[in-house]
């Protein structure tokens, strides 16, 4: 295939936009075949997704090239009750169905060398709330407390969003990585393979108004860089090793690792995130046996860590700072230099995570083959940061896959998977209790995300 028409889909599939939340904000697997066995790809070397999986796969994968289109839809719900202040509400997203796609190609040099590019997708902390679940009538003395002061941003008696901002509320995340591969056999056995992770990332927020007093920026009297700024873009690199050996006639090893992709900051969001606009990828690694007992079955099993704690954006619990009043700050809240934005500021709070995939393929015939998958991640949010994590509430543990691969010809396949995440809810003490307390309003109450999800793919995939 001419270098024109590769690099013509790679950019198509740059340009198109990217949302999962399945493994924390990680998706389930990469690649339709992967998706279809709850993501176990580390030992696998079926397709052309190596840089996403396993770069040493790539040199067994022989010339081929593989497009595909996933439709996820995900279902997320907040809600806050059982307080005595006045603020209880319940909400569901919007945004509950996105396309992502999917692209990668192989080319052979030799037997023993080859030359690839993967390209996929990571993001789902996407969400969209409808603003005014949170109203007061005219002269009612409850307020929405906010992190802006007493009366959050809006003046009493209007609506206030969820977090006690103006408008809708919402985030939305996309993180896109194209993914150079080169692989290697070191032996008849044995390839080991590089990735180069060319990472763009974009962001944006809306209605976080009710934080515009904790950050660092409006305690000196700036202007905050905090929210409703429209889509700001990051970019950085990383890099994935890899390594895969034949240990048996039936059994195959892989293992994986990749570094922590630096990225460039978000300027319009500096007053958000931890490190001044930091959001680093994380470093994560992940090691796979494939057992094949027949010419009919495969047994695939992958256990991968995911380190979001050690991104401070990420991982900073969501109290740091607490209830702290600093001479000159301009709100009863705020504390002086601010909660928001700086390195050991306020995150979301997220944990390491670990990882565990089991798949099963069953050569049916010539033409069809089978598959199925379990997928298990630990969650990631804990009940202390269930406030901040309305935004990105990504708690589902526990996924079911099914999947299939017809060979239209010899040379050409199609290859469908599905996935279902199980509904899981987190419930913790709401952050506003510490204001609502503190000044008479009564209590908060508890405050509680949950989420679901669905996804439905297709690819095509052609050897030559």
């Amino acid at each position: 295939m001419k270098l024109k028409k590769i690099a013509a889909l790679v950019a198509i599939a740059a340009a198109s936009g990217s949302a999962f939340a399945t493994d924390g904000y990680f998706a389930h697997g990469y690649g339709m075949k992967a998706k279809g066995m709850g993501g176990a790809a580390t030992a696998m070397a079926s397709d052309s997704f190596g840089g996403a999986n396993n770069p040493a796969s790539m040199v067994w994968a022989g010339d081929r090239l593989d497009v595909g289109l996933d439709f996820f839809s995900p279902k997320r719900t907040i809600s806050r009750s059982g307080g005595t202040a006045g603020i209880d509400f319940q909400a569901e997203s919007g945004s509950n169905m996105h396309y992502v796609p999917e692209f990668g190609y192989n080319k052979m040099l030799g037997w023993d060398m080859s030359l690839g590019v993967t390209v996929y997708g990571n993001g789902g902390m996407n969400t969209d709330f409808p603003g005014g679940q949170i109203s007061t009538a005219p002269g009612s003395t409850v307020t929405c407390p906010g992190f802006n002061g007493m009366a959050g941003a809006v003046a009493v008696g209007a609506p206030f969003n969820a977090l006690c901002g103006s408008g809708r509320l919402g985030i939305d995340m996309m993180q896109l990585v194209v993914a150079p591969t080169f692989a290697m056999k070191v032996n008849k056995t044995n390839s080991l393979g590089v990735a180069l992770l060319l990472t763009h990332q974009q962001f944006k927020a809306s209605g976080l108004h009710g934080f515009g007093g904790y950050t660092a920026t409006a305690t000196t009297g700036g202007p905050s860089n905090l929210t409703n700024l429209g889509r700001d873009k990051s970019n950085g690199v990383g890099l994935r090793f890899g390594w895969m050996g034949q240990l048996s006639d039936t059994v195959t090893m892989g293992a994986a690792y990749a570094t922590k992709t630096r990225m460039s900051k978000f300027d319009l969001y500096k007053d958000l995130f931890a490190e001044r606009g930091g959001f680093d990828l994380p470093e994560n690694w992940n090691i796979g046996l494939a057992f094949k007992p027949n010419d009919q079955w495969t047994i695939a099993a992958d256990f991968q860590r995911i380190n979001y704690g050690d991104i401070n954006s990420v991982g900073n619990p969501s109290t740091n700072g607490g209830l702290t009043i600093g001479p000159g700050a301009p709100g009863p809240f705020a504390a002086a230099g601010g909660t928001l934005g700086c390195d050991s500021c306020r995150g979301f709070g997220w944990s390491n995570v670990d990882v565990i995939k089991l798949g099963f393929e069953y050569k049916y015939s010539n033409a069809l083959t089978l598959r199925a998958g379990y997928n298990h991640t630990d969650n990631p949010i804990s009940s202390r940061d269930v406030t901040f994590n309305m935004l990105a509430p990504g708690v589902v543990q526990d996924h079911v896959t099914l999947g299939f691969t017809y060979n239209v010809t010899k040379d050409s396949e199609l290859t469908m998977a599905y996935m279902h995440a199980f509904k899981k809810s987190v419930s913790g003490t709401s952050l506003f209790n510490q204001w609502t307390t503190a000044f008479g309003m009564g209590t908060a109450g508890t405050d509680k995300i949950e989420m679901s999800q669905n996804s439905l793919g297709i690819a095509y995939g052609l050897k030559f």
